[in-house]
């Protein structure tokens, strides 16, 4: 495998790519020194997370030592007891570990870190950020103009069909977080419980069938799911909203945005705009 690539794309934006880590970087300020930070903190994150790996795929418990992997057990240890490993929270803590790197380097107004749609951002006071909601098909299900007083420093999306193998039906559920790392975390787990069990329409696998180094193991993941009424997908999109306010009552998100089927619910901050496209 090829080392670290750096490239320049339009819109003065940096692209950085190793193995399965894509990262597209925009900063607003001083952005050469930003870019050179990034730059030079991303050559060595693939590397530090593959030498322990076996332990990031470990549910809560392992002893870990790397910086990125460290964010990623903060970011889980507060769902305990369900279950979870490292590995829920890698996008978003990559993302927040290039972005602290590139602030600590120099002031910057503006800037996002985003890591296949698992965003750390920053925002200087008085600025903010219009982004897109989409799900994981592509399809656009709302926008949110996040401002710097409103807290969130990530955004991330997870549901049934993503990168990673799901336990729920979920088409997409979007998180807006303190940071990337605990958006990923918690995106995950809302997902998960986004959800209908023994529902027959719903097929389920053991995760290793699909992907033998997966963390789930022997769990079953969602495989496929037929069709559903409309009480259903209700029932199953409340599943997630009580997973996603006992997870902003502990302090841990802000907002979330649900999808399944067309039809979408959302548990919103009172300061953060979420408004249905």
């Amino acid at each position: 495998m090829t080392g670290a690539q750096a490239a320049r794309l339009s819109g003065d934006r940096l692209h950085l790519h190793h193995g399965p880590i894509d990262l597209v970087i925009h900063a607003d300020g001083a952005c050469e020194a930003a870019y050179a930070a990034a730059t030079a903190r991303f050559a060595t994150v693939l590397v530090e997370l593959a030498a322990e790996l076996p332990r990031l795929r470990a549910s809560q418990g392992a002893k870990i030592e790397s910086a990125v992997g460290m964010r990623m057990a903060r970011a889980i240890a507060p769902h305990a007891p369900a279950f979870v490993t490292p590995m829920a929270a890698v996008a978003g803590a990559v993302a927040d570990e290039v972005l602290a790197h590139m602030c600590a380097a120099t002031p910057l107004r503006r800037a996002y870190v985003n890591n296949g749609g698992d965003i750390a951002l920053h925002l200087n006071g008085g600025e903010s950020f219009r982004v897109g909601l989409a799900a994981l098909d592509g399809m656009g299900h709302g926008t949110a103009t996040i401002r710097s007083e409103d807290g969130i420093g990530g955004i991330a999306t997870s549901g049934f069909g993503g990168r990673s193998l799901s336990f729920g039906i979920a088409e997409a559920v979007t998180v807006l977080a303190p940071n990337a790392a605990d958006a990923d975390a918690a995106a995950t787990l809302i997902a998960n419980a986004v959800d209908l069990p023994d529902h027959p329409a719903i097929s389920r696998v053991a995760a290793h069938t699909l992907d033998p180094d997966s963390d789930l193991g022997e769990r079953l993941v969602v495989k496929g799911c037929g069709p559903l009424g409309a009480s259903d997908i209700a029932r199953a999109l409340e599943h997630g909203l009580t997973t996603a306010r006992a997870t902003q009552a502990k302090g841990l998100i802000r907002a979330a945005h649900l999808r399944l089927r067309g039809q979408t619910a959302t548990l919103e901050q009172t300061e953060t705009e979420l408004a249905r496209a």
